[in-house]
C-alpha cells in the first residue's frame, strides 16, 4: 500500500484516475482507455466492459469473459463523477480517458499513459512497474482481503480459475510476515508444551 500511495502522489490527473480505475477495478489497460461515459450506469452503479483498445484501434475485449458488468462501489462512483466533472470530453459518447491533443476523438495511448507509470514508480523508488501491474496489484489485494478464489475468478474476469490461481497476484508481503509469525507461535507454543 505504501510503494502504490508513492506511485499515485507522483501521477496528475488523468493518469491517477485512469491508475486508479485499473486497479480497483482490475481492467486491463486497453479496456480502461477503451471506457466511454455510456459504459457507466450511474443509476445501478454498474460498469460495462464492452470494448478494447490497442495501438489506437478499437477492437473486441480480449476473452468472452472480459465483457462483463463489474459493480462499481460507491467511492468509486465519486471519483469517476469527480472525473466527468474535470474533463472536456464528457459527453456520453465520450472516452472516459479522451485525449486532449487528439481532440477527444481518441483516449490517450498506451506509450504515454505507460510513460507516466514508468516514471512515476521510478519517482516512489519501484522498478518494473508496468500498467499491467496494477491488474497484478488487484488480484493480489484481493487475496490479501481474504477473497476466495472462485470470487476472484470472476472479478478478474479470467474463463479458467487457474489462470487466477497461477499467473496474476503475487503474496502481499505483509500477509506472507503475518502467516509466518502464526506458523512460528503455533510451533512454539507445542515446544513449551512439550519442554514443561
Amino acid at each position: 500500500m505504501d510503494e502504490f500511495r508513492g506511485f499515485l502522489r507522483g501521477l496528475e490527473d488523468p493518469f491517477r484516475t485512469i491508475s486508479l480505475v485499473c486497479v480497483c477495478f482490475g481492467l486491463r489497460i486497453s479496456e480502461c482507455l477503451a471506457l466511454k461515459w455510456s459504459d457507466v450506469d450511474w443509476l445501478n452503479s454498474k460498469l460495462s466492459i464492452q470494448r478494447g483498445i490497442v495501438k489506437q484501434r478499437v477492437d473486441e475485449v480480449k476473452t468472452a469473459y472480459s465483457r462483463d458488468k463489474m459493480t462499481i462501489d460507491g467511492q468509486m462512483l465519486n471519483l469517476l463523477k469527480l472525473w466527468k466533472q474535470t474533463t472536456q470530453f464528457s459527453a456520453n459518447e465520450d472516452w472516459v480517458f479522451a485525449s486532449p491533443a487528439q481532440l477527444g476523438r481518441l483516449p490517450w495511448s498506451f506509450d504515454t499513459v505507460l510513460r507516466k507509470f514508468v516514471q512515476a514508480g521510478k519517482d516512489a523508488g519501484i522498478s518494473g512497474l508496468g500498467t499491467h501491474t496494477m491488474r497484478h496489484t488487484y488480484r493480489s489485494w484481493l487475496d490479501a482481503a481474504g477473497t476466495s478464489v472462485a470470487v476472484q475468478q470472476k472479478l478478474m474476469r479470467h474463463g479458467d480459475i487457474r489462470t487466477t490461481m497461477n499467473v496474476y497476484g503475487a503474496v502481499v508481503t505483509n500477509e506472507m510476515h503475518v502467516a509466518h509469525s502464526k506458523v512460528v507461535r503455533m510451533a512454539l507454543e507445542e515446544t513449551e508444551v512439550i519442554c514443561n
